[in-house]
């Protein structure tokens, strides 16, 4: 009986993710991806377009697995909990999947996965909460930079045979090093920090959605007040 395209497609990504795993060098052969399936390459390249493109929905795929797996975290009334529980599983995440998040985060020559995308919207979603809350002393974007870069790279660094430190005391330094540079309320914050955060809690509900008590008129006025109180605190 013949199967789906979408049965095949399943069929071959999860051939080309056991193959990744087995793989010492993290690299796929697609004839061998092809043989486990019992299709011919033409199949996936018909599917996929070619090797690269079938890298590129594996780590989709793997992106979809993560995002399903972070709407199974609990939401908290506190964003910047939920951002500490984040980062300890996206640390477990990288270890139980090791091979598909080289995929996802690694530099991958011509690679057009969506995978790093999603995961930056993700936690740009619980970094607006944060602001949203006065708790962000740096803007969203980069508080976001900051907290992919490290949590990224201690993932892989994990995978560092060569100089793998798999200790809690290191993630758990690093992460708290992380959060007090972009959250208010850490030990060096100081008065600027929390007028800054305050604006910024300002600006992040009016993005949201605004005020029923402003018309449109005064939202934008107030927007140019807030950058001029950002700018007057940048040349200070």
């Amino acid at each position: 009986m013949a199967r789906s395209d979408e049965a095949l497609r399943s069929a071959l990504l999860h051939a080309a993710e056991e193959q990744l795993i087995a793989a010492p060098d993290g690299d796929i052969a697609t004839r061998a991806v092809c043989e486990a399936v019992g299709v011919t390459q033409p199949v996936l390249y018909r599917l996929f377009g070619d090797k690269r493109g079938l890298l590129d929905a594996l780590a989709d795929a793997g992106l979809q697995r993560y995002a399903a797996r972070k709407a199974e975290l609990e939401v908290s009334d506190d964003p910047s909990a939920d951002l500490r529980r984040g980062w300890d599983d996206h640390l477990a995440f990288a270890r139980e999947h090791a091979a598909l998040y080289r995929l996802m985060f690694a530099p991958r020559p011509w690679a057009s996965s969506s995978a790093r995308d999603g995961v930056t919207a993700l936690l740009e979603r619980t970094l607006t909460r944060c602001a949203a809350a006065g708790m962000l002393r740096v803007d969203v974007g980069v508080a976001v930079t900051m907290l992919l870069a490290a949590n990224v790279g201690l993932a892989l660094d994990r995978m560092d045979t060569k100089s793998r430190d798999d200790s809690d005391d290191v993630a758990d330094a690093l992460r708290n090093a992380v959060l007090d540079a972009v959250l208010v309320g850490s030990s060096s914050g100081d008065q600027h920090d929390v007028d800054a955060a305050s604006r910024r809690q300002l600006r992040a509900r009016l993005e949201a959605g605004g005020s029923t008590a402003l018309l449109p008129e005064e939202s934008a006025l107030m927007r140019l007040w807030l950058d001029r109180l950002d700018s007057e605190a940048d040349s200070r």
